[in-house]
């Protein structure tokens, strides 16, 4: 989505706080619907708290531009995004919290069921919240499948994450949801 270039250092803090604000409640609002779809009401609940912390709210307010994450922007200015860094490190639904040492080696660990789930409610409610009213169910899937994530991710984490992304373009995503909860709720794998 091309959007018009904004200069955050130009826009009013008050402003970019209650952009971003504003963005992280629409965010998470979207994700505890989700994710009370699927049976996941403490995720639901606890989606992206840390976001209120300052260690990622005062970088996020800085780099707020409103039509994307202010990582991105952060990165390309910086080389790297110490909110992201940070939030990724403290929140398992995503994949890049799943990486350790195994065997002397840096390896991607498979994340189980319900932070992948999660992950799933995350994306598509990222998607809604950037895309607005331009949103379609194949746009968490066109995401996925032209970023490189999938070439870090544990293989069966990639495996599953386009299976339930697939399904959302195809099926819906009330399919999809009712398709995790009944895993989830009945010990199946995803």
């Amino acid at each position: 989505m091309t959007q018009p270039k904004v200069d955050p250092s130009k826009t009013p803090f008050l402003e970019k706080l209650c952009g971003h604000l504003k963005t992280v409640h629409m965010h998470r609002s979207l994700v505890r619907e989700h994710c009370f779809k699927c049976g996941l009401y403490k995720q639901g609940l606890t989606h992206d708290l840390t976001k209120y912390a300052f260690g990622e709210l005062i970088p996020s307010i800085r780099y707020y531009q409103g039509y994307r994450s202010p990582y991105p922007y952060e990165k390309e200015l910086k080389g790297y995004s110490m909110g992201w860094l940070r939030h990724k490190g403290r929140n398992p639904h995503h994949w890049e919290f799943w990486y350790d040492t195994l065997g002397g080696k840096w390896q991607p660990i498979a994340m189980p069921d319900i932070y992948l789930a999660e992950s799933v409610c995350d994306r598509i409610a990222a998607c809604k919240t950037y895309n607005k009213e331009k949103y379609t169910d194949r746009d968490a899937l066109n995401y996925f499948l032209n970023k490189p994530d999938k070439e870090y991710m544990h293989p069966l984490t990639a495996q599953k994450m386009e299976k339930i992304l697939r399904m959302v373009a195809e099926q819906g995503e009330d399919r999809a949801f009712a398709y995790i909860k009944d895993c989830i709720q009945n010990h199946k794998p995803i």
